[in-house]
């Protein structure tokens, strides 16, 4: 008799873990658990902004020659590549990491953004910064704008190269990972952080310039396709890596790393493993419920059991709107596990706004050379000069 009422006290206890709500749910979709030495990181998925890991991932802390992404990308953008950049005393006399080059030395934007990359030329930052905003000061302005407007909420530059200069210049892992993953929608910027040599013409020699890419991802991990290192006595080693297979993207950005080769190799496979790119939608499908279509693809990093979590809401455009005119027909916001995640418009159809080009489903889209004139250069450094005149003295950021 008592083995019975011992048998019947297993079969409830295990009946009791099979009804446990979420259980098996959870055991089958959570990808395994991975760290790193490094003091904050972030993995990225570059098509969708998707955080796939993060450690530290809002904290602001140091960054190094990570900053120069940002002034890449703002050079890329807002500069005319085939410019001859001028290399005044203070570029020329800029200390740490450097190509060596001379004052009054005249070279290409695009060359000079290879010797900023590549080997992490403080002096090209400082001489970079000069040619785009006038001066340092007003290049570091349009830096703070860039970061206001791409949504790096925890994020302050104070400088193009990342020297330890003062104590405001700080930016988080997050916020780096988002930056990098807007700025390699950009072809330019793509092509540079994945070259490994890169040869450039020299004015004061026989022989070229040749720089070899400090970025040993490029050789230590298969599909790696970028992006910058980073170090200094206070930051420490700091590293953003990306890589693409199949298809997918990825970015991964660690601070204060003692081990950041094998920390980013993991971390990449970890993504490409547990967090595959998966097509939610194509453009042209019929979306349920509605006579419409899907105006753009949509694609997402989905861990196992995560498409089953995936719903979508319809929402369709008021005929007497704007929208309806220009031949939206609604929306469709998909969510994963009751979180937006991203809105696509519907067209009828045929429609012809299907025979262009699918917006990317990340917040950004692809970065454009600069095509300006000369007075949209340098209006912000008006804007930055007025700013400082009227500044109000309780800011922090005040000197």
């Amino acid at each position: 008799m008592k083995s019975k009422w011992l048998f019947l006290l297993m079969c409830c206890s295990l009946l009791g873990m099979l009804l446990a709500p979420g259980t098996y749910e959870k055991a089958e979709a959570a990808p395994p658990g991975i760290s790193t030495n490094a003091v904050g990181a972030s993995l990225v998925d570059v098509a969708s902004g998707r955080v796939l890991y993060s450690v530290k991932g809002d904290t602001p802390m140091r960054i190094a020659s990570l900053t120069k992404i940002m002034t890449a990308i703002i050079a890329i953008e807002e500069g005319n590549l085939d410019d001859m950049v001028t290399v005044s005393r203070n570029a020329a006399g800029k200390e740490g990491s450097s190509i060596y080059l001379k004052l009054g030395e005249k070279m290409r934007l695009h060359d000079m953004l290879y010797g900023l990359m590549l080997r992490s030329g403080n002096d090209a930052a400082t001489a970079i910064a000069e040619h785009i905003g006038g001066s340092v000061d007003g290049f570091v302005y349009l830096m703070n704008e860039k970061a206001k407007m791409l949504g790096m909420d925890h994020s302050h530059f104070t400088n193009p190269s990342g020297l330890d200069e003062g104590e405001g210049h700080r930016s988080s892992p997050n916020d780096m990972a988002k930056l990098t993953a807007y700025a390699l929608k950009n072809s330019v910027f793509q092509e540079i952080v994945s070259t490994k040599l890169k040869k450039v013409p020299n004015p004061n020699e026989a022989w070229d310039y040749s720089w070899l890419n400090k970025n040993k991802m490029l050789s230590l991990f298969e599909g790696a396709d970028g992006v910058k290192t980073g170090y200094t006595k206070l930051a420490k080693r700091c590293l953003v890596s990306s890589a693409t297979r199949g298809g997918q993207q990825l970015v991964v950005v660690t601070l204060n790393d003692g081990d950041d080769w094998a920390d980013h190799g993991r971390l990449l496979q970890y993504g490409f493993t547990y967090f595959p790119l998966k097509t939610v939608v194509k453009k042209g499908d019929p979306i349920e419920g509605t006579n419409f279509v899907a105006g753009n693809t949509f694609m997402y990093p989905l861990a196992e059991g995560e498409t089953e979590k995936l719903t979508f809401r319809t929402t369709l455009t008021d005929p007497l709107s704007t929208n309806y005119r220009l031949a939206e027909r609604g929306t469709v916001q998909f969510s994963l596990g009751g979180k937006p995640i991203q809105s696509i418009p519907l067209y009828e159809k045929g429609s012809p706004l299907l025979e262009k080009p699918s917006q990317s489903s990340f917040s950004f889209q692809p970065s454009q050379p600069y095509k300006g004139k000369w007075y949209t250069q340098y209006g912000f450094v008006i804007r930055a000069l007025i700013e400082h005149l009227f500044s109000i003295s309780g800011s922090p950021w005040a000197d």
